[in-house]
This record gives C-alpha cells, sequence and structure tokens, in this order.
C-alpha cells in the first residue's frame, strides 16, 4: 500500500474528513521520479586543452511525475524541480568541478584550481512538444567565486517509441572571476610557467552544437551516445593558456546510462 492510500485510511479511521485531510498535505505531497546515472566520456583534458581525456560524472534529477515524458540531457546540471506545469519547471540546480591540477605540462606554473562545485536555479520551457528550452545560473564554491551561465536549446524527434534523436545549439557566459580561475595568467604564474600575464574581464565563454541518440532500454533505463562540439570565445579565447598552448575547439564525446525512480508522498 502507498504512503497516499494509508494517510487516506488513517483520516478516515480518525473522523477525518479525506478533503480535510487533503488541503493539510505539505507540498512535497505526490508523485515524484529520481533519475540517477552517470556519464563517460572524452573532454578536453582541460578548458582550453588541445589534448582529450577520459572523465566520468554523474546525474542526478527529481521531479513530480507530470503528464508524459520530459526531454533531458546530459549537460543539464543536477536539478531539482520544485514548479513543475508540463510546460514550464524551474528549480535549484548544482554542477559538481573537478580540480585542475599542474601536473600537466601545458599548466605548470599555473597552480591548481581546487574541485568545487556551483549551486543555482534552472528553468525549462517547453514551447511545442518537441523543443526545450533551458537556462542555468550557476554560482561558484570553492572551485571558483564567479557567476556561470549556461543556456541551451534542443529539439528532438522520436524515431521509435525507444528511440530518440536530440539536439541543439549551446551557449555560455561567465562573470571575470570565473575566467580569473580558469583562463587568467598572474604576474608571478607568468614568471613560473613562461605564458604572457592575462587578466580577463566577464562576457561570452564558448558558444557550440551538441546531439544525442538516446534509446529506452526498458521503462525505467535509458541509455545515451553523445557529442558536442564548443568554441572558446571572448576572454576565454584570449586567454594566452589558449591562445599559446591550447585550443580554441572543444570536443566531447561519450555515452550516458539512467535508472529512473518512481515514488509517491
Amino acid at each position: 500500500m502507498s504512503i497516499r492510500a494509508t494517510s487516506f485510511t488513517l483520516a478516515m479511521l480518525a473522523g477525518i474528513s479525506p478533503l480535510v485531510a487533503q488541503e493539510n498535505k505539505s507540498w512535497f505531497s505526490g508523485d515524484w521520479s529520481l533519475t540517477v546515472g552517470g556519464a563517460l566520456f572524452t573532454a578536453p583534458r582541460f578548458q582550453g586543452s588541445k589534448d582529450l581525456a577520459f572523465y566520468g560524472l554523474p546525474m542526478v534529477s527529481l521531479a513530480r511525475k507530470g503528464p508524459g515524458a520530459r526531454f533531458s540531457s546530459r549537460n543539464d546540471g543536477i536539478s531539482f524541480a520544485l514548479l513543475d506545469t508540463g510546460m514550464f519547471r524551474a528549480g535549484p540546480v548544482g554542477k559538481i568541478l573537478f580540480s585542475r591540477p599542474d601536473n600537466v605540462s601545458a599548466l605548470r606554473g599555473l597552480g591548481t584550481v581546487p574541485w568545487g562545485g556551483e549551486l543555482g536555479a534552472f528553468a525549462d520551457i517547453y514551447p511545442t512538444q518537441w523543443l526545450r528550452l533551458r537556462t542555468e545560473i550557476r554560482h561558484g564554491i570553492r572551485a571558483h567565486s564567479g557567476v556561470v551561465a549556461d543556456l541551451s536549446a534542443d529539439l528532438f524527434y522520436d524515431i521509435s517509441p525507444t528511440l530518440r534523436l536530440s539536439g541543439g545549439p549551446r551557449l555560455s557566459l561567465a562573470s571575470a572571476n570565473y575566467f580569473k580561475a580558469y583562463f587568467g595568467v598572474n604576474t608571478a604564474q607568468a614568471a613560473a610557467s613562461g605564458l604572457t600575464a592575462y587578466s580577463p574581464g566577464g562576457g561570452l565563454r564558448a558558444v557550440g552544437l551538441g546531439g544525442a541518440m538516446t534509446w529506452k532500454t526498458t521503462d525505467k533505463l535509458t541509455t545515451s551516445l553523445f557529442a558536442e562540439y564548443s568554441r572558446l570565445a571572448g576572454p576565454a579565447a584570449r586567454s594566452s593558456l589558449v591562445r599559446q598552448r591550447g585550443s580554441i575547439h572543444q570536443m566531447t564525446i561519450g555515452a550516458s546510462a539512467t535508472y529512473r525512480f518512481d515514488f509517491s508522498i
């Protein structure tokens, strides 16, 4: 018996009207879905690198169950939909950031960027049955003290009931403190690394295009193959680290798998 059914029965036994019990429910009562999984992929060794490395990242999403399946992307941060109307979703979002060590030859003398994260808010809009617009705005914790804004648009088409193609443009902006952490080179670092000193401001970080082929393996298990290209721009592209030892062209290729848990409160 579900928690909802049990609450209804207890209300009847206590002589409380089911309608009153319904009104006294907390905001989190209802049907929910928790999606967990991960992605394995090759990507630049560091932002602006011309060399690739192998990575893994968790994928987590919590939302109320809606009338139909919604689109999601491996680019989505770890999100929690507090508001979900079907056409619009919004809530808090987070992202895990790995440390950037200086044991790579291109980074020697720059010091490490510690591991950390980003916390903020997201919003999804579904203007049609085949398009999702998403915005994430996040503030850095520990790794950097800047602000990042990621915007994306994804068109998705179901080739069959279990196979979906999707893709669309990407755009990312960041504040000066973010660029200083990942692309800046102060005078001490310039002397130690041989790079030209560089103090960036805020602005556009990258523009790109991503796509995926998603297979609904079972009712709850979903697997995906994805690829994404981004071109560094603005303060990132002007960094001496990128110009002297890296590349503005960034490519990511990988696979992911997620499993959905449905429950009621």
